[in-house]
């Protein structure tokens, strides 16, 4: 690496830590509302920047671009539906959380359910992010930095050495945010982070059509010979065969975006920390918005860099695996190296590694918060003083980072599209899950002992489909995803049978904790269901 790029790493990478660090100074992080829930205080603004950094990581960046390199536009479904989906969150979800006054999701399921059901989902939630979630951000953020910066060149390291190596180092910085800092902490460093990638990630769009277009071409021209090569390039609804096909955006896409936006810990555990449902509301719909946009930043790069590489041989090269065939998870890293100036490279790799911290010390931050309420306090030691859960807490999140470090390359090395194969694998307890938190919200009968039951069955189908059944779900369903449709309305079947007979003794009623004003944002339906048609505009303009 030469100079410029080392030091546009270096002092973004250290500017974002020292004001962190200076709005975070002497806010509290000792109490448990102060480091799970930033003390309920957070605004629209920082809601939003948290919601889409904690989202927006080398996952998207590289696992979209690479879907998109081998897909086209089709892929945009799961950032586009996302948008919809948070206009849910704000509207429906998000007052009856705050309502509750909960700090998890497993702890509205024990206020809907009882004890039983919140143990059960917590352990999920944690084994989940552990070998999942985790390891996949470590993974594709190590991918990208590797090709973005050569670093096996650099360090004379082998590809394998070097992914062991950047995710060590992203494990420890990210653990260091989340465990002494907490959720303050990762809120804020999520919002100058997420100023940096929208940045850098236009830049890499803009560079890359500027690549593509040579001396003398301009945007329009690069979009004509882009559909020259591949007409399906911008094709919204996808085709038979490929991962997200139009039918899968009502059945699989559509379940998985739901449960990620409105019920999974690891994205909406900011919004718990809203000072009000107002500004809660503003922050989700403002994200919703940005998520709409998000193609351009993660779907455009992947598309281009795919025509780059059938004119551009030597870019090409860089594509390629061990066995001369073209490797989706570098296509983000190696475009990056190829089309941006040397001091404009250090600094988004300061971006790329700020992004992955996000994600990655936003789900410890989670996961810490998930067993120090729902297992240590509940179950380990329910007498513990606010020091003791705060500090189990931590420990917890040195743990999980401990395995998904281990867990990254082992799970996802070598494996051919890795962002398709990361949505099944999130599908094997978002299907189970997304089925009894509706049916606990729209039945007010059905017992925790029918909630329990229908998880275990969801989870053991999901399974066996994920692992072992592939031929089989192939022959009859066609894709997975409608498989996971399938399996989520048995689910409800099986809940709502089972609720016949295993009843609560009083039908459920929602009780208001009163821990912030529930007075919702005047214009809130309003910019939700404009942000809707404005999804529909999108797909009816690229279906065509």
């Amino acid at each position: 690496m030469d100079a410029p790029t080392v030091i546009s790493f270096l002092f973004f990478t250290g500017l974002v830590a020292f004001l962190t660090w200076r709005l975070t100074r002497g806010k509290g992080t000792n109490s448990e509302d102060g480091f799970f829930l930033a003390g309920r205080s957070l605004t629209g603004l920082v809601i939003a920047g948290s919601l889409l950094l904690t989202n927006l990581s080398t996952e998207q960046l590289v696992g979209l671009n690479g879907g998109a390199f081998k897909e086209g536009l089709s892929v945009m479904a799961w950032e586009v539906i996302a948008g919809m989906s948070l206009v849910v969150l704000a509207l429906f979800f998000l007052p009856r959380y705050l309502k509750s006054g909960i700090a998890t999701i497993p702890q509205f399921l024990e206020e809907r359910y009882g004890s039983g059901t919140r143990a059960l989902t917590t352990g999920i939630f944690i084994v989940a992010y552990m070998l999942i979630l985790l390891p996949f951000v470590l993974f594709s953020g190590a991918s990208a930095l590797a090709y973005m910066l050569d670093l096996p060149t650099q360090f004379d390291m082998s590809a394998k050495g070097t992914i062991w190596t950047v995710v060590a180092f992203i494990a420890i910085v990210g653990s260091a945010y989340a465990i002494f800092g907490g959720l303050r902490a990762v809120a804020v460093s999520d919002t100058f982070n997420g100023l940096g990638l929208l940045i850098g990630g236009l830049m890499i769009t803009y560079f890359s059509f500027k690549y593509a277009a040579g001396a003398e071409g301009t945007f329009s021209t690069v979009i004509a010979d882009i559909t020259a090569d591949n007409p399906d390039a911008f094709a919204s609804l996808g085709k038979e065969g490929e991962d997200v096909h139009w039918p899968t955006l009502f059945t699989g896409v559509l379940l998985l975006n739901f449960f990620y936006w409105c019920t999974n810990q690891q994205i909406i555990q900011r919004t718990f920390g809203a000072k009000n449902l107002a500004e809660g509301q503003k922050g989700v719909l403002l994200a919703a918005f940005f998520k709409i946009l998000a193609p351009i930043i993660l779907v455009l790069p992947g598309i281009v860099a795919l025509y780059v590489a059938n004119q551009d041989a030597e870019f090409n090269e860089l594509l390629l695996n061990d066995v001369g065939e073209r490797d989706d998870s570098k296509v983000y890293g190696s475009l990056v190296r190829t089309v941006l100036p040397p001091a404009l490279t250090g600094f988004f790799a300061a971006v790329v590694v700020g992004s992955i911290l996000s994600t990655f010390n936003s789900v410890l931050n989670s996961s810490a918060t998930l067993f120090s309420l729902g297992v240590y306090k509940k179950v380990i030691n329910k007498k513990a003083t606010t020091e003791q859960v705060v500090k189990s807490g931590r420990w917890c999140s040195a743990l999980v980072a401990v395995f998904a470090a281990i867990g990254a390359p082992l799970i996802f090395m070598g494996r051919d599209g890795i962002f398709g194969y990361f949505q099944k694998l999130n599908g094997v307890y978002f299907i189970p899950l997304l089925a009894v938190i509706l049916v606990g919200i729209f039945n007010k009968k059905a017992s925790g002992q029918s909630a329990v039951i229908s998880i275990l069955a969801g989870l053991a189908v999901m399974m066996w489909g994920t692992f072992w059944g592939g031929d089989t779900i192939g022959a009859i369903f066609g894709s997975g995803y409608h498989f996971m449709g399938a399996v989520f309305l048995v689910v409800v079947i099986l809940q709502l049978v089972l609720g016949t007979k295993m009843k609560r003794s009083t039908p459920y009623v929602q009780q208001d904790a009163k821990v912030v004003d529930l007075t919702p944002w005047k214009h809130a339906k309003t910019v939700g269901i404009s942000l809707i048609a404005i999804v529909l505009v999108i797909y009816l303009i690229f279906a065509f």
